[in-house]
């Protein structure tokens, strides 16, 4: 089997994607978003959501996605799978491929871990990063510029954006100030405990404010983040109460934003912790909306990936 590694047949990261494409694709996710007619690109492609790290809103979106285009489509749980018995990621992969599967969505715990797979992967076989360590979250990146496009029009380069909270540990926070970069936004402010900053060369082109009623004066766009517990050493989130004194996101602070100020954040909430329940649940919030534009952009991407030479658009 050929696994000569071509970067440009997978969906790895938002990095190096060129802003044309970037544009081509959320043009195609806005057109389903909208309710326009959903081909049969995929019909006779079977598509795996391999996931090796729990999932509620990408792996059942990408589900829909993939059923939506005609797909057959493979669930995996990882706890009931042969990887349980030390089966290799690798071998779960070329396994899938024998039986013929074409496109896998992946998810895993480690960062790298989808390009590396990726690189090994057969000539024919199309992967997508549905997350992995805190490395990249593609498809997140793109709902989240698809939700700021419909909200705040298709010129995003104007919007003064602050993103708040974890970025050490976000996966969707480096891919979200991938796309702001790409799509022109110059005004990034992010806001968070020191101990929850990430490397600098992530905050390239972004304006560190410590105080969140500070950075928030004057925004368009708060983007909030969860806080990754589950990927943190103890100690660097001293309490969940002094958290959200100190971040947490409610209307006293949000009116400190421009008028028609939104906000955003990629889920799962933690109420009452990052946000609380009159801002998420209130009319200046997208969360929900992000929540159905990730089916839309989803569909664009299978579509993209594996639709064949009928396929409008790449994402190379």
């Amino acid at each position: 089997m050929n696994r000569s590694f071509d970067a440009d047949r997978h969906l790895l990261d938002l990095a190096g994607m060129s802003r044309e494409r970037m544009e081509l694709l959320l043009g195609r996710a806005d057109h389903f978003a909208r309710g326009g007619a959903v081909p049969r690109a995929l019909d006779g492609v079977a598509v795996c959501n391999l996931f090796f790290e729990p999932s509620t809103r990408t792996r059942l979106s990408f589900q829909l996605a993939a059923q939506r285009l005609g797909a057959h489509v493979l669930g995996f749980d990882v706890s009931s799978s042969s990887a349980s018995k030390g089966e290799t990621d690798l071998d779960t992969l070329r396994t899938l491929e024998a039986m013929g599967v074409r496109g896998f969505v992946v998810r895993h715990r480690e960062d790298g871990a989808v390009r590396a797979l990726a690189g090994r992967a057969g000539a024919d076989t199309v992967l997508v990063n549905a997350g992995d360590g805190r490395s990249a979250h593609p498809t997140q990146g793109l709902l989240d510029m698809l939700t700021l496009r419909q909200a705040k029009g298709p010129d995003l380069a104007r919007l003064k954006v602050l993103v708040v909270g974890d970025v050490r540990h976000s996966r969707v926070a480096r891919t979200d100030l991938d796309g702001l970069r790409t799509l022109g936004v110059e005004d990034i402010r992010v806001c968070a405990p020191a101990e929850l900053l990430p490397e600098p060369e992530v905050l390239a082109g972004c304006e560190v404010v410590p105080g969140l009623d500070d950075a928030i004066r004057g925004v368009d766009v708060v983007m909030l983040l969860r806080l990754q517990r589950e990927r943190m050493v103890e100690g660097l989130v001293r309490s969940l109460d002094g958290y959200h004194r100190e971040y947490g996101l409610d209307a006293r602070r949000l009116a400190l934003a421009a008028p028609g100020a939104v906000v955003m954040h990629p889920g799962p909430v933690n109420r009452g912790v990052e946000v609380t329940d009159e801002v998420a649940d209130g009319p200046h919030s997208l969360i929900l909306r992000q929540v159905a534009n990730g089916v839309a952009v989803r569909i664009a991407v299978l579509e993209a990936l594996l639709g064949g030479p009928q396929a409008p658009h790449g994402v190379a």
